[in-house]
C-alpha cells in the first residue's frame, strides 16, 4: 500500500492514527489543529486535499455529519482514481447515502463507525461496523483489522445503521440506570444494593457502562448519536435528558447518572 491519509485527530482519531502508524503503514494525516499531529510525530499535510493526494486509502474520523460533509467537500475532487474512502465517523445511513452520491467515478466508500472509547482505540480493541460493496470491504479489512474486530454488516450504509441501533440502546440504557438509581435514592434503597441487583441481571452491560471510569465519550456526542436515528418517544426522551445537563456536555456519558440523581 503506497499511502493512507487519515483525516481527523480528535479523541478517537488520534489513537487510531497512532495504531496505523505503529503498524508500519504509510500514513499521512490532517487535522484542524496541527499541534495534535506534531505531538504524535505523525506526517502532516496542511489541507485535506494535500493529505489525500495520491492516497490509496483515505480514512475520516470526524465529529458529526456536518463536519464530514464539509471536509469531504475539500478533498473529494482530489482523490486518486481507484481510491477507497473509509468513513469511520458516526454519521448515520442518510449521510452515508449522501456521501455516496458525491463520490467521483471509480472511488469506493466503506462506512465503518466503531464501538468503543479511547482506551480500546489505543489498544486496537474497537469493534468496527463495516458496510459497503463486497470488493470495497475486502480492500478495507486489512487496514481496519489494525484497529479492532471487524463486523461486516452488509451493503452500503449498514455499518452506519447498526451503529445507530447499538448506540440508541446503550445511551438510553445509561439514562435509565441513572433514573432507576434516582428512584432507589427516593425509596431509601442503598446504592450498592441497587447497583448489585441491576448489575446482576440482564442490565449488567449497561450498568457497567454507567459506572465506567475509563471511557471518554462526551455527552454531546451521545446526544448527537441519538438524533441520527430519528427516534421514537424513548430515545427522544433520553436525548432530552442529556441536553438538559449542558454542564456535562464534554464529560463522559457516565456522568449523566450523577446528573439525573441530582
Amino acid at each position: 500500500m503506497n499511502k493512507i491519509a487519515f483525516l481527523g485527530l480528535g479523541r478517537m482519531g488520534l489513537p487510531m492514527a497512532r495504531r496505523l502508524a505503529a503498524a508500519g503503514l504509510p500514513l499521512t494525516v490532517w487535522n484542524r489543529s496541527r499541534a495534535r499531529a506534531a505531538s504524535a510525530g505523525l506526517a502532516f499535510e496542511a489541507s485535506p486535499a494535500e493529505a489525500v493526494a495520491g492516497a490509496e486509502v483515505v480514512i475520516t474520523m470526524l465529529s458529526d455529519p456536518a463536519a464530514v460533509q464539509e471536509v469531504a467537500g475539500q478533498f473529494l475532487e482530489h482523490l486518486a482514481p481507484g481510491a477507497l474512502w473509509i468513513d469511520m465517523s458516526s454519521v448515520g445511513p442518510e449521510t452515508v447515502a449522501a456521501l455516496r452520491d458525491r463520490l467521483p467515478d471509480g472511488v469506493g466508500l466503506v462506512d465503518a463507525p466503531v464501538l468503543g472509547s479511547v482506551g480500546p482505540a489505543a489498544t486496537g480493541d474497537l469493534v468496527v461496523y463495516a458496510g459497503g460493496e463486497p470488493q470495497d470491504l475486502d480492500r478495507a479489512q486489512p487496514v481496519l483489522e489494525h484497529l479492532g474486530r471487524v463486523l461486516r454488516c452488509g451493503g452500503p450504509g449498514l455499518g452506519a445503521a447498526l451503529k445507530v441501533v447499538v448506540m440508541g440502546a446503550v445511551v438510553a440504557g445509561v439514562t435509565v440506570v441513572g433514573e432507576a438509581l434516582a428512584v432507589a435514592d427516593a425509596l431509601g434503597v442503598p446504592e450498592e444494593l441497587a447497583l448489585g441487583a441491576l448489575g446482576g441481571g440482564p442490565l449488567a452491560g449497561v450498568v457497567a457502562r454507567a459506572r465506567s471510569e475509563e471511557s471518554d465519550f462526551p455527552v454531546r456526542l451521545a446526544a448527537k448519536d441519538l438524533a441520527l436515528g430519528g427516534g421514537g418517544p424513548v430515545l427522544t426522551a433520553a436525548r432530552e435528558v442529556l441536553l438538559a445537563h449542558p454542564g456535562i456536555a464534554e464529560e463522559d456519558l457516565s456522568r449523566v447518572v450523577a446528573a439525573i440523581r441530582g
